[in-house]
């Protein structure tokens, strides 16, 4: 970390004389997306780090457009990101106080009923806008300055039942202490709104804090053309939360260091909004690939065995279940070659099915003759029937093999043994292969090889 951003970063954290409340508040009007994924954890780990609160809230008022189903998908994507929170609120349960704050602004002469039509609507309640200057102190992006003239009298509620976004959130983050806002730039222009409201009702302010938005590679706002967007789709493609927590930290923050692969408790000691950047954060889905590789590197073996077979076919899932030591050999080997779960089953179809192929294929490059194939398929099967079924491991299968194979030319001798094996062009070593498939499996599919020629 250089001098300049440790400075900074102390700096915030002298304003810090106040216990630190932060807070989520998703609309379950849409699924968790990655954007509100990353603004869920910034606010998780300023709690954390500052031994606060982290409180959720849903922002279901909208009747018409909030679903259960999305409300259920954040709780469970929160969840599986681990994101716990330490209380959480639903808006709609909470009209009894949000109808005495309108109410108290009325009598007030703060707002007003407006008779307008609006639809199939005679009459809304405005804020009765003093047109004032609001400025705020913005953690990231420092002083911010509006003059609330050009936003006339805003509307704040339909009727005493149903109050609007500025008015619930700016009643919410008193009634539940907010100390500190962390979210999208995309809500500045929100911001003096509510600080309007906040004053008319004698509200202390929140501290503000406006992170950068997430820009796909064409520095476009991030958006399905980019591909995955919600916290589902990157579950079900195999992403692993902790690598996924560890990319989202660093879209818009940076640690001022080379390191780049933080746990979630690492990131709670490290996090500092301070040296979080103003300009956009860049979605790079090859950086999230090579940091959820680490992490299946560094996974468990057995945890990610698990993990795996529910990213196999279904006719598979029951053997990998059942034969736990064969399918824990090929998750190990397989680990290495991928950098999401679900491409476990692109390559993997020969450990579990005879493979297909045309007899042409057992040919090496240099090698002519089908005869000759055959003569080196049978002399394999000769070596290997040497082995008890104890020794049959890759390294005594490639000792056994390998002065053989120099002797008549590698190509010639391992190619067909690679194919007859998997049918391939391409895979891990035969003699892997081979300690994974079993002595007698591995006999047989040489000897269908040598049927086929």
């Amino acid at each position: 970390m250089s001098k300049a951003q440790s400075e900074k970063k102390n700096s915030i954290d002298k304003d810090i004389s106040q216990d630190v409340v932060t807070r989520f508040a998703p609309s379950p009007t849409g699924v968790l997306h990655i954007g509100g994924a990353r603004t869920a954890l910034f606010n998780y780990l300023f709690a954390r780090q500052n031994n606060g609160r982290f409180i959720l809230r849903l922002e279901d008022t909208d009747k018409e457009r909030s679903k259960k189903e999305c409300e259920e998908d954040i709780i469970r994507s929160l969840k599986w990101l681990g994101l716990d929170w330490d209380k959480s609120y639903k808006q709609s349960e909470r009209k009894e106080i949000y109808k005495k704050y309108i109410n108290h602004l009325i009598k007030k002469r703060r707002a007003y009923i407006s008779k307008e039509v609006t639809g199939n609507r005679a009459t809304v309640i405005r804020f009765k806008n003093p047109c004032t200057k609001i400025s705020f102190q913005d953690l990231i992006r420092g002083q911010i300055e509006f003059d609330t003239t050009e936003l006339g009298d805003f509307v704040i509620a339909k009727d005493e039942n149903t109050p609007l976004f500025h008015l619930t959130g700016a009643i919410d983050d008193y009634e539940m202490k907010i100390s500190h806002i962390i979210r999208g730039e995309d809500h500045i222009s929100n911001t003096p709104r509510q600080i309007l409201i906040q004053q008319a009702l004698d509200f202390s302010s929140p501290i503000y804090s406006h992170i950068p938005l997430i820009l796909g590679p064409d520095r476009s706002k991030l958006s399905k053309r980019h591909g995955a967007v919600s916290l589902k789709e990157y579950k079900d493609i195999g992403y692993l939360s902790e690598a996924l927590i560890n990319f989202l930290a660093f879209l818009g923050w940076n640690p001022g260091t080379e390191k780049e692969i933080f746990s979630l408790e690492e990131l709670i000691k490290e996090f500092s909004l301070k040296q979080v950047q103003k300009s956009g954060a860049i979605f790079n889905i090859e950086k999230l690939n090579w940091i959820n590789k680490q992490y299946i590197m560094k996974k468990n073996l057995e945890e990610l065995a698990v993990e795996l077979i529910y990213f196999l076919p279904e006719k598979w899932r029951e053997k990998a279940e059942n034969e736990k030591k064969f399918w824990r050999k090929i998750a190990g080997l397989e680990r290495e070659r991928i950098s999401t779960l679900s491409e476990i089953g692109e390559s993997i179809n020969y450990f579990f099915e005879e493979p297909n192929y045309e007899k042409e294929k057992l040919l090496w490059k240099n090698e002519k003759s089908l005869n000759n194939v055959e003569v080196y398929l049978k002399k394999i099967i000769e070596m290997l029937s040497k082995l008890s079924e104890k020794e049959f491991t890759s390294h005594n299968i490639k000792e056994l093999i390998w002065d053989y194979a120099e002797k008549q030319g590698r190509g010639n001798v391992l190619w067909p043994l690679r194919v007859s094996l998997t049918g391939l062009e391409k895979s891990p070593e035969p003699f892997i292969i081979s300690e994974i498939l079993g002595q007698t499996e591995t006999i047989r599919r040489i000897q269908n090889a040598i049927n086929k020629l």
